[in-house]
């Protein structure tokens, strides 16, 4: 099974911001307890006594929020950079690849910019199922791993949507379950995909590449098409 860790960076109801975005990673099952491993021995270096209590987290790391203070700006910036090294450019693409959605919400003025960025991703990936079904003989189902948020109901009432009723390009039909929610804190891959999600937005909101230089090449393609990947300007 392909398990895909989900996030979000940035408000759909702060006026101030430009861009929501929703990306995340597909990891190959059998990857995850590697990669797990990989991003705790970041952790490690800020407590050594307790790497289990530091999550992950793209926007208090850089701000120093959540105990993150503490610790100097050049190692907190380092240890984001690390872990998107680590845990994805360095794993792409056997078994690792990425996918996000960034959209200007002024460019979807009159539309939810929450269902715009999951009708995009969600159906992105079930195509890069359906690629490995058909061309590669490999028959696995998805599943979609959302960290807790304020979007939670809309996505399991669109992930519904899409699969019963369909989406603007067809029904989504390689998903074993509707997406689960999870605590962040709990979960290494969920912590991945918010750094995903947080270079996107840092890009496209403040121009800022330099977390999404170490991930820019590592989106799902195929044939030198670029299919994870998709932004709404």
């Amino acid at each position: 099974m392909h398990l895909f860790y989900v996030d979000e960076s940035g408000s759909v109801a702060d006026p101030a911001q430009r861009h929501f975005v929703l990306a995340g990673v597909a990891v190959f099952e059998r990857k995850t307890h590697w990669i797990e491993e990989k991003l705790n021995s970041i952790a490690e270096s800020f407590s050594s006594e307790d790497p289990h209590a530091i999550e992950l987290h793209g926007s208090p790391m850089r701000a120093g929020r959540d105990g993150w203070k503490s610790h100097p700006l050049e190692a907190r910036l380092e240890a984001i950079k690390s872990a998107l090294r680590l845990g994805i450019q360095e794993q792409y693409p056997k078994g690792v690849r990425l996918f996000g959605a960034v959209i200007k919400k002024d460019a979807v003025a009159g539309k939810d910019p929450v269902m715009c960025a999951f009708e995009q991703l969600t159906s992105r990936f079930d195509m890069f199922l359906k690629r490995c079904h058909h061309k590669y003989s490999d028959p696995q189902r998805g599943i979609m791993l959302f960290d807790s948020s304020s979007t939670e109901r809309r996505i399991q009432s669109l992930a519904r949507e899409f699969k019963y009723k369909g989406h603007s390009w067809g029904k989504t039909s390689n998903y074993a379950e509707v997406p689960v929610f999870m605590d962040s804190k709990a979960s290494r891959l969920i912590q991945l995909a918010d750094l995903v999600a947080f270079a996107l937005f840092r890009f496209y909101e403040y121009d800022d590449s330099s977390f999404y230089d170490v991930i820019k090449d590592c989106f799902d393609s195929e044939g030198g098409t670029v299919h994870g990947l998709h932004v709404i300007s």
